[in-house]
Parts: structure tokens; sequence; C-alpha cells
């Protein structure tokens, strides 16, 4: 019987159970129309093997299948595709045996070919990279659906994903092997492969690794019933996506949930570049080659090639290597009109405007997906030999803005990350993020003095780069640009001592901690001061209670001793309780003196305010907002939003707006600030005396910038214009303030208390 339509409708197509006769030992799903993808012990256990043995199963092996949401009762024979086999080992490297009781593990991984066709109605899975967001589910051996497991994933660990169990069935023996399903997606995110309960829960069968083995043949209450009260709930790991592809690199690429969005625009650009039915027909069959898919023959069409591209892993990017190759440019420069005419198109259709509305309508349709499949494996073999890189810092200075970054254990699993990231800041940035973070690989590789791999990841980036699209130039300046910053800028031996050296930063911050007083008036304060390519450190600290002008004098103090000027101005950052917003300290100003007269930070630096505390649902909401930046809103808060309850309702309604304009009577600001820090908004501007309908216009304005980080040298510039022009005493600069805890400015996981700076 064949299941009905449902959430999990793919997922029941594609299950199969594998079995030792009549009994269920673990799971496995259909990756094509004859490939079933499980892990090894699984398949040991079906032969009646030792759960970790190595030994590849002999050719006559047989395992025995079921498809049980669409042939119930039916057996299918298989046999282990031998080049295919993975068996557990301890390390990466090697084929150390596994210890019991040993996890993470590596490999695991088995692929099992049908005798004959599967019957009708089965249909390989849908597969994606896992996320953190959406809720999973895993099914038992047998394909019940009363006994299942749902999960969230919770970090990850290469190989292998960590899951806190939900509920449902109690993992126990039989659901390794099987697919860890995402509703949300509707996608295969992993295979299941272990449990681990902490010490003392009793669970039926083994609480170790390896969820396969000897079981009842029926599932009984004491096997699926819930934990005990109070007892702790178990992990459930699984193999994900990524370490599956690295593990079985000749694997077909998977099937992907059908695209939607974009297969319009796709097809529009498709035919403007394949004129003629033969273009398509060869497109089409080199296609299927390629990706180990049946070709539709005479019957292939434009709609028949994308829907082959859009439905299998990796298909897209293969689509426009194959487009690239076979078309008008033919392996030439994408922007040269004078290269001679391919077989499947006239010169004049392939533009530049063609080529790039036909890699913006391939992004738009898999986002996340950049590299052919070749691509990907000599990128992974390269990056096995580079050993001078961090993976986090190098997420770090790639993607300085992301809201979270990803939890990364290696290159590879780090490179995987930045493929999943466009541009950054569109025309601004054409270095796509996947290509800055292997320029940068190279670059460290090389100053080690390893001419290998770092010549060779040169050359992976000029090729790749070359066949997508990216202009050579960005990439050549893109590199000089790295290389100058990661370059040791010797300082004057007056300077610094002998032998020092200094590295280049940009856009050096001097964070002021600000402790008022109950009047206001009075404070206590610490000063820091950060640069990217230097230490968070302590520079001054002031117990006794001192005036803004004290302040305002320290500032500059460490200014002159403690941070190396740049082309870019200093940040200077005040951090206040949510209590303290309304203090103006961006106006604050020094005594004036002999020397060079009074020195006001909000003229001749940026000045921000931050606040010190973040609650656990401040800083969700801040996620959120900033997820939303490349499209992101702006609201304004006037006096129709006076009332708390109507300015969280608003700012409710708009959950994607990161920048906020407070534009009401003075007295109302501190509480209308305090709800923004509440729902996590990033950016808020508002003037401490004027309002009105123009000014909120003004103020949009000096907001509509095109990146975000641009918002506090604006609001700098709009101070110094108002202070330039005394005569005009209405001018919008005057009082004009800015809270910034944009994405460069992280605040704490979850930071339930006051913000330490010492953690920044």
């Amino acid at each position: 019987m064949i299941a009905g339509a449902g959430p999990d409708a793919p997922l029941h197509l594609a299950f199969a159970s594998v079995r030792d006769g009549e009994r269920p030992v673990g799971g496995g799903v259909l990756v094509t129309d004859r490939y079933v993808l499980t892990c090894a012990h699984v398949v040991n256990s079906a032969l009646g093997r030792g759960r970790y043995d190595q030994d590849t199963p002999g050719r006559n092996d047989t395992v025995t299948l079921r498809l049980p949401h669409v042939a119930a009762g039916t057996d299918l024979a298989a046999r282990v595709v031998r080049e295919m086999w993975v068996p557990p080992r301890a390390r990466a490297a090697g084929r150390d045996p596994v210890e019991p009781g040993q996890v993470p593990y590596h490999g695991d991984l088995a692929v099992l070919e049908l005798t004959a066709a599967p019957p009708e109605g089965a249909e390989p899975a849908p597969f994606l990279q896992h996320g953190y967001a959406g809720e999973t589910i895993a099914l038992w051996a047998s394909g019940n659906p009363l006994p299942t497991v749902r999960a969230v994933p919770r970090v990850s660990a290469p190989p292998w994903i960590a899951l806190d169990v939900l509920g449902g069935a109690q993992v126990t023996e039989g659901f390794s092997g099987g697919p860890l399903w995402d509703r949300d997606r509707q996608a295969v995110v992993g295979l299941v492969a272990a449990v681990h309960r902490a010490p003392g829960v009793a669970a039926h069968g083994s609480a170790a690794p390896g969820l396969a083995g000897p079981r009842p043949a029926t599932p009984g209450p004491a096997a699926f019933g819930a934990a005990a009260p109070g007892g702790q709930p178990a992990t459930m790991y699984a193999i994900s996506v990524p370490a599956i592809e690295a593990e079985l690199p000749t694997l077909p690429p998977s099937a992907v949930p059908t695209a939607r969005r974009g297969v319009q625009q796709l097809l529009t650009a498709l035919e403007r570049v394949l004129k003629g039915r033969a273009a398509v027909l060869a497109c089409e069959e080199r296609l299927a080659a390629r990706l180990g898919r049946p070709s539709a023959g005479p019957a292939a069409d434009l709609e028949r090639l994308v829907g082959l591209a859009v439905g299998v892993r990796r298909g897209i990017p293969e689509l426009l290597d194959l487009v690239r190759e076979y078309e008008p440019t033919t392996l030439a420069d994408p922007y040269d009109l004078h290269a001679r005419p391919g077989r499947y198109g006239a010169r004049e259709d392939w533009t530049r405007d063609g080529w790039e509305r036909l890699r913006r309508a391939a992004r738009t349709v898999r986002p996340g997906e950049y590299l052919t499949m070749s691509q990907r494996r000599d990128l992974a073999g390269l990056l096995a030999h580079c050993t001078r890189t961090d993976a986090r810092t190098l997420l770090e200075r790639v993607l300085p803005h992301a809201p979270e970054l990803p939890a990364v254990a290696g290159l590879a699993d780090a490179v995987d990350a930045l493929e999943g990231f466009g541009a950054t800041t569109g025309d601004a940035a054409p270095v796509p993020p996947l290509l800055q973070g292997v320029v940068r690989i190279s670059i460290e590789e090389r100053a080690a003095g390893e001419a290998y791999p770092a010549d060779d990841l040169d050359a992976w980036v000029e090729r790749v780069a070359a066949r997508s699209g990216v202009d050579e130039a960005a990439v050549s300046q893109f590199r000089a640009d790295a290389e100058a910053a990661a370059a040791p800028v010797r300082t004057p031996a007056s300077a610094a001592p002998a032998g020092a050296a200094r590295t280049s930063a940009v856009a050096p911050r001097v964070q002021v901690e600000l402790l008022p007083t109950p009047t206001g008036r009075r404070f206590t304060y610490q000063i820091w001061t950060f640069a990217d390519d230097q230490a968070h450190r302590l520079a001054l600290v002031r117990d006794t209670e001192a005036g803004s002008e004290q302040v305002v004098d320290d500032i500059r103090r460490v200014l002159r001793t403690e941070v190396r000027e740049d082309p870019e101005t200093a940040l200077v950052e005040y951090f206040l309780p949510c209590a303290w917003l309304g203090l103006d300290v961006d106006a604050w100003e020094s005594p004036d003196s002999d020397e060079d007269g009074p020195f006001a930070p909000g003229i001749t630096r940026r000045v921000v305010v931050r606040t010190t505390e973040r609650s656990r649902e401040s800083y969700a909401g801040w996620k959120q907002r900033t997820a939303a930046l490349p499209h992101a809103k702006r609201i304004v808060l006037d006096h129709r939003h006076t009332d708390r309850k109507v300015a969280r309702a608003q700012l409710e309604v708009h959950r994607d707006a990161s920048t906020v304009i407070v534009c009401c009577a003075p007295d109302h600001h501190g509480a209308l600030l305090r709800q923004c820090v509440q729902a996590g908004v990033h950016t808020v501007l508002w003037h401490r005396a004027d309002h009105g309908e123009q000014l909120v216009q003004d103020l949009l304005a000096l907001v509509d910038v095109a990146d975000h980080t641009e918002v506090p040298e604006v609001v700098r510039l709009e101070r110094a214009k108002a202070m330039a022009e005394p005569e005009s005493t209405a001018h919008h600069g005057r009082r004009l303030s800015l809270l910034y805890d944009a994405p460069d400015h992280r605040p704490p996981q979850l930071a339930p208390d006051a913000w330490v700076l010492t953690q920044p």
C-alpha cells in the first residue's frame, strides 16, 4: 500500500527496513532508484556479523529489505556496493577499530543495491544539510509510525550531529541507519547512528553507540515507552549530510526538495542560451550522465532539463558548468563578446547580462550550492593538507556581520558553511564568501612556508572563479588586500622594542562601561580598547566619582596613548544600563584647553550608545532581526506608540525590522528605548529634543544607506554639519543620538546578566 499524502509522505516513500529474516534490525533510505543508504553496522547485524566488523561483505551476501510504506510484506534483495562500503573506524584516518562505547566515531556507512526494480510508488528521498531550528523525526526499523522519536539538532560535531530527544518513543535498538527527517524543510538531514544516555537511565537493549542489534520482533511498551519522569533526556546522534558526501564521493548526488522559487527565472534565462531542440537534448543527456540519473532521451525538453537540475543535490552548479562549457564562451572569458560562437547558440545572445541573469536565477533556486561535485571533491582533498588556519577564526573574518556563526570542527566543515552564504554586500563585494575563505587559507599556508597546497589552492580559486563568472581582477584585488592585512607592519625603532612588529588593524574601538550615580551627573567607569588584530584590553579604571568632562578627557587620553588611529575614525561606544539610555553622552565635551581646544568625540569620532543589559528574550529577538538584515525594514515609533503596550505590539508585528526611528516627546524616549532593547532591535535613531513629521523624514533618509555599518558614520557627519552651521539652530544633527548593537557588535549568547566587557 502506497502511503497517502501527508507531511511525511516523501519520507515514507523512501524509508527502507533492513531485516534479518523476519526481524527488523535497522533502517535505510532510498537515494536513487536502486541504491539504499544505511549504516554499515546495520548491514553487519543483518548478515549476522559483528557490529563493528570492517571486512567488506562477500559478493554473494544478500541483505533483505522491505519498503513498508510502499509494499508492506514484500521482501526485496540487495547487495552491498563494494566501493561504497565504509565500515566504522575510530579515527578520521586509518582503519583503527571502534571500541565499544566510544563516541563519536567515523565512517559507518553502506550502500545497498537492489537486485530488481523497487515496487511502484517508491521514490528517492530529498536531502539537505541540517539546520538548528526545525524539529526532526526518526522512524524505528519496522517503519511503523507509532514508535517515532522527535528531536532537535543541538550542535554539529563532525562527522555527527547531536540532537536533544524531545519525546515520542524511547531511542533504543533498531533506529540506526534510518533517515533523520526535517518536517519543516521536507528533507533528510542525516542518518541515525547512535544514542547516549546519562548513567543510570534504563533502556531496553544497548544504550551505547550503534542502535541496531538483537531485539524482540514486536516492540512492546517497555521498548518504546516515554522516559521515566525526571529522567534525563537522551542524546541521539546522526551522521551529517556533508559527512556522508565526504565518505561516499562516488555516491550519485541525492535528490533535494522540489524547488519553487526562481524556477521560472531559470527557464527564461536558459531559453536565451539554449537555442533549438538539439541544444536542449545534448545538455539534458550530459547533465543526466553527470548526476547518475536516467536521461529522458528524445522526450527531453527545457522543463525536464531544469527539473533534473533542481531535483538533485548540486544539480544547479553542474548545469551552469555544462552551459558554460558548451556555449559560445567555451572556457574563455564569459565577458569576451568576441569569443567564437558555440554550437548551441548565437554569439549575440551570450552577453555579460545573459550570463549574470542565468547566475542570479541559479542562486535564487539554490542559494546554498556554489560548487560542482568535482570542484567540492578537489577542494576537500587540498584542505586535508592545510594545518595553519583555524576554522572558527576563518568564519569570523569572512563573515564579520553574520548573526550567529555555525559550529564547525575543521576547514572542510567551514567551507561547507561559507558555501551557503551569498555575497555580503552585493556588487560592493563581488568575490563570494567561499572564495574569500579559500584565498585566506592559501595566504596563511604560504606565510607558513607551505607552497603546497597554497599554489594549488590559488589555482583552484582561479579556475572556479573563471567558470563561475567571478571577475579575475576582483579576486586578485581581494587577495592583495588580504595579504596586505596579514603582513606585519614594522614600527620605527624609537616607537617599539627591538624586533617588535605590529599588524594592521581597522576600525579600533574605545568602549566605556559607564555606571551613573543616582543623580545621573557623576560616574564611575572603565575604558577598554579593542581592535580586530588585538586582544580586548582594559586601558583605564576610574573608581572614584567623576563628571562628564573627566570621562571625555580620559577617553582622549586613551585615544592618544592606547589606540593606533586608522583612516577610518575610531568608534567610541558607551555601555549604559537601560534606565540611563537617555544620557546625552554623544554630546559630551572635555574642557577647553590651550593646546587644541575642547574635545568633542561626537564630532571627530563615531559615538554610539549600547546597553549592558541583554536578556534571553531580547537576544532571541536580536538574532531574528539580524538574520533579516539583507531585507530589513525600518519602522517609526512616534506619539501614537507612547503607550508601552502599543509600542511592544508594533515591534512584535514587525519582527524583521532592525532599525527603529523614535520620534516623540522627550519624556517618552526612555520607555520606548527600553521596549526596543527588549525586542532585540539593534539600531535606534532619535533626536533628544525635537520631534515631528519633518524630522521623521529626515531621520529615515539618514538610515537609508546601502549598508547598515555606514549608519554610525552618517550620524557623526550630521552632528559635524550642525556644529559647522552655528546660525542654523534647527539642524537635525544637533542632539542626534544612536543606539547601535549591530552584528559586528555581537552580544554574548543568552546573557542573563549585565554584559561584562571582558567577554566582548
